[in-house]
């Protein structure tokens, strides 16, 4: 299904022939929040949003207008671990979208003007969250759990962070971390791989490698922890959750069965239906994994009426208490893993999260799961493995909470 390329500079090329009108393209990097040095953070986040206003031969609007004017549409993230340059377009327009990656990659000249005026907008994507607690809550719970460590700081940076944030300390970040090796290009469209290589080759080919990205710090001291805030909301917000699994370990996979059972994106999940529909008790309850390069975090977030916060909380320990002290019988076993299998044949037909998640998994791993493999997986998972995992990761005792109110 996939074709690969790794070049001489050391970028890799991810390819998925699909014959549609539409294609996705991506340039993700290996570089995000927690690579940050004192002094810079929220920087990773920052350059995504500057990166756009303008390079050695473009202006902001021509970089904005040169794929949406042909009905293309071109985006960007950050996470703590990498950041992504990413576009949908026609599959006619995959040099227009190519040359201009590599533009805005290695050309970008961030005006002083455009970084002053971007940082207002920072400011206001930090004021939003802080108006927002169902989603503030995520990142002050990883800020909890990775304390001290900085996987555990909020990828948009502070207000202090940002006004002191200049155009030097913007060049000095991408003259450290934005290098050909630690890049991976993502694609899912009509055109034939030997003619995306040299369409790669083309337009990146120029550019040399660089170091390897430093040894991150790894979070190695957690302490279960509870932490109650008064946020003046009509809703009480929590999160109860626990270190979990990082990509290279085998049991991510039994933990993302688990995590789905008990609070994926089924209406038909133990906490929804115990939470929601048996007691009435809230309107959002999800379980989520995020693993990482050398940890993990698992969680389980609701939102309710104050009155039944602690009521809350205890069912859905019971329900994480049920799963290591009660086995799996066969029924509830299949079904999970259907269920599972399922939701990842759909997903797959998101051609743009296809494109986005084969070329996340050629950045870590150096290679990508076929659907069929992932299956098989899936089916060797045992019930004594899912006890095991449980216990590791969903004791009562290992939680840490923290509660909105």
């Amino acid at each position: 299904m996939y074709q690969t390329h790794i070049f001489p500079n050391g970028l890799r090329l991810i390819h998925n022939y699909i014959p549609n009108k539409a294609a996705y393209c991506g340039l993700i990097i290996n570089v995000g929040s927690r690579d940050e040095r004192a002094g810079e953070f929220g920087m990773a986040h920052f350059i995504e949003h500057v990166i756009f206003k303008g390079t050695e031969k473009r202006k902001a609007y021509h970089i904005l207008s040169r794929l949406e004017d042909v009905g293309g549409e071109l985006n960007a993230y950050t996470t703590k671990e990498d950041t992504c340059v990413y576009a949908t377009f026609m599959a006619k327009d995959y040099e227009r979208a190519l040359e201009l990656f590599a533009d805005i990659v290695f050309h970008s000249v961030f005006p002083e003007k455009e970084i002053e005026k971007e940082k207002d907008v920072v400011l206001e994507e930090i004021n939003s969250y802080k108006d927002n607690p169902g989603e503030l809550i995520f990142d002050d719970f990883e800020e909890l759990v990775y304390s001290g460590y900085p996987i555990g700081r909020n990828i948009l940076g502070d207000e202090a962070s940002v006004e002191q944030m200049s155009r030097e300390m913007v060049l000095d970040f991408v003259r450290r971390n934005y290098f050909p090796n630690r890049m991976v290009i993502s694609s899912v469209g009509d055109i034939a791989f030997d003619k995306l290589v040299r369409l790669v080759e083309k337009y990146f080919a120029g550019y040399e490698s660089g170091p390897s990205l430093q040894t991150r710090v790894k979070p190695e001291i957690y302490t279960p922890r509870f932490v109650e805030l008064d946020k003046d909301t009509h809703q009480c917000h929590c999160i109860i959750g626990n270190i979990a699994y990082d990509y290279t370990q085998d049991n991510r996979l039994a933990l993302s069965l688990l995590i789905n059972l008990l609070g994926g994106a089924g209406m038909n999940t133990r906490l929804n239906l115990n939470i929601r529909e048996r007691h009435g008790l809230a309107y959002n309850i999800e379980a989520s994994y995020t693993p990482y390069s050398d940890t993990g975090i698992a969680m389980i977030y609701f939102g309710c009426d104050p009155e039944h916060a602690e009521w809350c909380l205890s069912l859905c320990k019971k329900e994480m208490r049920s799963l290591y002290e009660e086995k799996l019988g066969p029924v509830q076993l299949k079904r999970a893993k259907a269920q599972m299998v399922g939701q990842l044949a759909i997903s797959s037909e998101n051609y743009e999260n296809l494109m986005l998640s084969i070329g996340k998994s050629f950045l870590i791993y150096d290679k990508v799961d076929s659907l069929e493999d992932i299956y098989t997986q899936v089916d060797e998972i045992t019930p004594e493995v899912l006890l095991k995992v449980a216990k590791d990761v969903f004791d009562i005792e290992k939680q840490s909470i923290l509660l909105y109110k």
